[in-house]
């Protein structure tokens, strides 16, 4: 559906995720803005009141730090940052567990590193916890446990940990808020600059440069980690929009404000998605031209006998890259050996390993269901 009859539509969204950045929420020196905190959770009560269901991914925690601690920036520094977020996000949930209860509701704080949306075991850990919260009238308020995370906290303002989320609760629509009022052509401070109304596929997109398309001054995420969220959640077959928070209440009503992702038609695998937008590769194999063939054409399982080389530390279990014979990703997927494992085992079948080894060896290094095609076939 396109224009306003689509709007409509996503106004009725039964279950909705919003991510609000920190500019969002904050002063330009940083800490809290109480009348912004506020003005979204009314907004969001109001979508309670009508039997939707809400999470919130907050950003903000870092930023809400740096007044108290007498910090004029957002630090470069990691072990600052996390003390920023250690004491920023206290102070973040009290005024959500206080705003939020002006309107009789609930709230719970779930914090999430790149594990807990990666890891299988920790995944559904985090689906039963969200899930739970929802069924029991809780708004979750979601953000990245940055205290204790480290290359996590550089993931780009939440915008991604947003996107998984919403798959983590099988959203039907996705609300990114934050500084700038939609996806624009070229540097929206310029006055030829085009608002973007609707966007049905992300790869129209291709060429565009989206680094001039805004960026907060305490926030860490650009318009390029909003359009990554927005394919991870349109290729699960959730709606999109991006706007700027004033105009939250306009998004959810169905106005045609902002940018509007359509969602894709056919919905891919969930775990397929998470595979390529929630993990990085812990390592890579490299492959044959014959192996590159069979797993991009052909949708094959890697067998050992078609890996020439191993690169980095990783477990059976982890996910790792498959590269072609230049080095370019193809593929990656979860690896059932060590890397240690592995040199010995390369170039040589699975039933010549299996007589040597054992039957533990008469298998794949990758299965084809634990992988993930990183380019479109030729």
């Amino acid at each position: 559906m396109n224009g306003s009859a689509g709007r409509e539509a996503l106004a009725q969204a039964p279950r909705v995720v919003v991510k609000v950045g920190s500019s969002s929420l904050t002063t330009t020196r940083g800490g809290i803005d109480d009348a912004k905190v506020a003005s979204l959770v009314d907004t969001l009560a109001k979508l309670r009141a009508a039997g939707r269901a809400v999470v919130l991914v907050s950003s903000g925690a870092i930023a809400a730090g740096l007044a108290p601690l007498g910090m004029p920036s957002r630090p470069r520094d990691l072990a600052r940052q996390q003390a920023a977020a250690s004491v920023g996000q206290g102070l973040l949930m009290a005024n959500y567990t206080s705003e939020f209860a002006a309107h009789g509701l609930q709230v719970g704080q779930v914090l999430l590193t790149v594990d807990d949306v990666t890891r299988r075991a920790h995944y559904r850990n985090a689906y039963r916890t969200l899930h739970k919260l929802l069924d029991l009238g809780v708004v979750p308020i979601v953000n990245e446990n940055d205290t204790v995370a480290t290359h996590e906290i550089r993931f780009g303002d939440n915008d991604r940990l947003a996107a998984l989320v919403a798959q983590l609760v099988h959203a039907d629509l996705l609300v990114l808020l934050s500084d700038v009022d939609g996806l624009y052509d070229s540097n929206p401070h310029h006055r030829e600059a085009k608002r973007i109304a609707e966007v049905h596929d992300v790869g129209e997109l291709d060429g565009l440069d989206l680094g001039s398309a805004g960026r907060s001054g305490l926030g860490s995420g650009g318009m390029q980690t909003k359009v990554e969220a927005a394919a991870i959640a349109t290729g699960s077959g959730i709606d999109v929009v991006l706007a700027s928070a004033p105009e939250a209440a306009a998004v959810l009503a169905g106005d045609q404000v902002g940018t509007w992702f359509h969602r894709r038609a056919a919905r891919r695998s969930t775990r397929l998605l998470w595979l390529e937008h929630a993990t990085d590769g812990r390592g890579s194999l490299t492959l044959d031209a014959g192996a590159v063939r069979a797993v991009v054409e052909r949708g094959a399982s890697l067998l050992p006998a078609g890996i020439t080389a191993v690169d980095g530390t990783f477990s059976a279990g982890d996910p790792v890259d498959l590269l072609d014979t230049e080095g370019t990703r193809v593929a990656r997927g979860l690896v059932n050996f060590d890397a240690a494992e592995l040199p010995a085992l390369l170039g040589r079948s699975t039933k010549e390993l299996a007589l040597e080894l054992g039957p533990a060896y008469e298998r794949e290094v990758v299965h084809r269901d634990d992988m993930v095609l990183l380019k479109p076939s030729r």
